[in-house]
């Protein structure tokens, strides 16, 4: 039996790793967006000041694991195999609950995963001790911390609050004083900018990063022969004065003497200070539950008691980490800083919420969002209006956004906001984060950054009437994530300890090998993910002005439209031939997709249109008549999707022996049409599409001649309503599938001659 524990702790070694890559993968959000989002440093290079970062926060890490070794119950009330299954029940669970939240690109919080997680499995464990010794279940406020649960609980009320009230705030004076041309100022309004910017930077480091390093407690003649942490509190006002001086002046160095651009400086440097802060303080998330399961085992064997005896009072001592243990750490959290694509992925679901413009939305508005944005929009126009009309000119102006010239080619690419957005950004979270240390608050890194992130985006007239009801959705969406993490985390933690306990090894390794499953299983479902969306039959905006690029381009998406209305004609017909729900199911999200796509494709027209020269503005209504044909087969499929689909899943009855004949042969002569339009605009051979177009009156006497023999049948031996409705439903929408098709044929012929004819006779002449 003894041994099961030491496999325990091999186990909770492997789920270290594991639990260090998804959080890195979830938390790298908070240090990479301002930095990507404002395009202000290369990629490499913002990799490049995290990885040190990291570095540094993870070996000069304190490595005193107090919220895992007391923080949330108290030790002492347990016995050495109770602890280990609370640990092993927090780290499948933590494993578990952030990897869901990273596939589906969520930021959360690995500080209230691990805490609540603690909490629910110590809960657990102290009901059932209660239990078995026919105890009194109030009593379990004698095992759990529970100041510490009602702080974090308060903490993520006032990260919300807070930070995106202080982040509005900041954001709104910041612009109102620099505007968006805040590189044309004078140098000392940047150098004012920079001071501040890199004190609040600088004090973050020196609370957040150096407080919580062992070095934090030693003491030096130069500050009275205080510790290091005593004198960053008891001199805030001292340290703030001085830091703002020296940076201030160090500001204008650079920008009158180097010509540097402060504000590249103010996001480097704050991209390094949250990596540090990240690594050197969150790294009690990843680690602190093993390295503490790891200490309590040696505690354990040297003593020779019982496992179900050995009392767990040694983990109320402060004991530190082997910096060994802190460099491997560091390590693989930088290792997967660079490989992991979820991680950029969590940071895409931020950066496309706090983006300038528009953007593909990915949160679909609900009531709640609408309800807000009116409220909000109906405040602001009412405010505004108290305003002298000179004054509000003059907000205007401050808030103009700079019209920047694309090329022809469109290759300018625009970041998702400025760099005085995204200094905000890292200063209000630096400024937040500091405080809350100083005054022992728990606030979530994550909930911080975030929520300044969306702050700084309203005040900055980023969430416009065309935006806002989904960026508000999206954020509303995050923070339910946020508090679902908190109760799923204390359920599901709760649900595995149960299990442990009455199952022991047995239970355990079920649970692992069921953990090593889901996490294959989100692999590959997100790789597959990732393949769908990189698929070379997704559709592409056009970005020609003229109108033979525009029937250049457009060849491209139509040629993929019709080889996947191909699939989808053909797999629906098939799944109500086989009665194969399965497929019908996946047929129908396929045509759901592709109308999503080519939605996308007419959200762009706007900006397709304002690209144009004067030269070429013909080719817009060219390019909207394609996207109008395409959003009819769009619909013509989605439709014949769902019915086929709806049928199924009602357990109708089958469709007829020759109803599913006649449709296969419908089938065969559309996939030879399909096939043709797909090659001629694979290949360009838009000369070939008279040929196509002489078998447009036999296809529409196929059809004709079907629905006429389904009306005889409907009238004599037919006793089945659904079924008739849904043959008809499919006919009549092949019907306008195949005339769309035909029409979009013609079009391109007529377009096709009349612009390589002007052609051949300028080469005659």
């Amino acid at each position: 039996m003894d041994n099961i524990y030491l496999l325990m702790i091999i186990a909770l070694a492997v789920l270290a790793i594991a639990d260090l890559v998804v959080g890195v993968s979830n938390d790298a959000v908070n240090f990479l967006n301002s930095a990507i989002g404002s395009k202000a440093i290369s990629f490499k290079s913002i990799m490049i000041i995290a990885s040190i970062g990291i570095a540094c926060g993870a070996i000069f890490s304190s490595g005193l694991m107090e919220v895992a070794r007391k923080g949330i119950f108290n030790p002492g009330e347990f016995y050495f195999q109770e602890i280990m299954f609370i640990f092993m029940a927090v780290m499948i669970t933590d494993i578990l609950l952030l990897d869901f939240f990273n596939s589906h690109g969520m930021p959360t919080s690995t500080t209230v995963s691990i805490v609540f997680e603690l909490l629910g499995a110590a809960v657990a464990m102290s009901l059932l001790k209660i239990g078995a010794a026919n105890g009194d279940f109030s009593d379990v406020v004698n095992y759990i911390n529970t100041s510490k649960a009602v702080q974090i609980i308060s903490g993520i009320l006032l990260s919300v609050v807070v930070a995106f009230s202080i982040g509005a705030i900041v954001q709104w004076i910041s612009r109102l004083l620099l505007s968006y041309d805040f590189e044309k100022k004078s140098k000392w309004t940047g150098a004012l900018f920079g001071g501040i910017a890199l004190s609040s930077i600088a004090y973050f480091i020196l609370m957040k990063g150096i407080k919580g390093t062992p070095y934090a407690s030693e003491t030096f003649d130069i500050i009275g022969g205080m510790k290091i942490k005593d004198f960053l509190e008891a001199e805030v006002v001292p340290i703030i004065i001085v830091n703002f001086v020296l940076w201030s002046f160090l500001s204008y160095v650079l920008i009158y003497f180097t010509k540097t651009n402060i504000y590249k400086v103010i996001i480097g440097v704050g991209t390094f200070a949250l990596a540090l802060a990240f690594a050197g303080n969150d790294l009690v998330n990843f680690i602190g539950v093993p390295i503490a399961a790891w200490q309590s085992y040696e505690a354990w064997v040297v003593s020779g008691i019982p496992a179900t005896e050995f009392s767990m009072d040694v983990l109320s001592k402060k004991v530190p980490t082997p910096t060994l243990l802190l460099f491997v750490s560091g390590i693989i959290m930088v290792t997967t800083l660079w490989l992991s694509k979820k991680a950029r992925y969590v940071a895409d679901t931020e950066i496309n919420l706090s983006r300038e413009g528009e953007a593909k939305e990915r949160f679909q508005p609900n009531f709640i969002s609408r309800g807000l944005v009116r409220i909000s929009s109906r405040t602001s126009q009412y405010l505004m209006g108290l305003l002298p009309k000179n004054l509000k000119a003059k907000l205007d102006r401050q808030f103009e956004k700079p019209i920047i010239a694309l090329s022809q080619d469109r290759t300018h690419k625009l970041p998702a906001f400025d760099m005085v957005r995204a200094a905000v950004n890292l200063m209000v979270a630096g400024i937040l984060i500091s405080i809350a240390t100083s005054y022992k608050l728990p606030l979530s890194t994550t909930y911080v950054t975030f929520m300044v992130a969306m702050g700084t985006s309203l005040a900055d007239r980023a969430w416009g009437a065309e935006s806002a009801v989904y960026r508000v959705a999206g954020v509303l969406n995050v923070i339910g994530g946020w508090f679902g993490t908190a109760i799923i985390a204390f359920i599901a933690s709760g649900t595995v300890l149960t299990l442990i306990n009455f199952g022991q090894g047995a239970a355990i390794a079920i649970l692992l090998f069921t953990a090593i499953l889901l996490l294959v299983r989100n692999y590959s479902a997100y790789n597959k993910k990732i393949k769908e969306q990189k698929a070379e039959d997704s559709l592409n905006r056009a970005e020609s002005s003229s109108i033979q690029g525009v029937i250049e381009e457009s060849a491209n998406n139509i040629a993929n439209v019709i080889k996947r209305t191909n699939k989808i004609y053909t797999n629906s017909i098939n799944g109500l031939a086989k009665q194969d729900l399965e497929l019908l199911k996946k047929n129908k999200k396929q045509g759901a997709k592709l109308s999503s796509e080519i939605e996308d494709l007419r959200n762009n027209l706007f900006f397709f249109i304002k690209n144009l020269d004067e030269a070429n503005v013909g080719a817009s209504n060219f390019y909207i008549n394609i996207l109008g044909h395409l959003t009819d087969i769009a619909q013509s499929l989605e439709y014949i999707g769902k019915v086929s689909h709806t049928h199924v899943h009602n357990n109708h009855k089958k469709l007829k022996y020759n109803q599913i004949k006649e449709l296969k042969e419908l089938d065969l002569r559309l996939e030879k049409l399909f096939t043709d339009t797909q090659q001629i605009f694979e290949n360009r051979t838009f000369e070939d599409v008279g040929s196509a177009l002489e078998d447009k009156n036999a296809l529409f006497e196929l059809m004709s001649d079907k629905i006429q023999r389904q009306v005889a049948r409907t009238r004599t031996e037919e006793s089945s309503p659904k079924n008739t409705t849904l043959y008809f439903s499919i006919l009549t929408e092949s019907k306008d599938l195949v005339e769309v098709i035909f029409e979009l044929l013609e079009l391109y012929y007529i377009e096709h001659d009349s612009t390589v004819e002007p052609a051949r006779i300028e080469k005659q002449d």
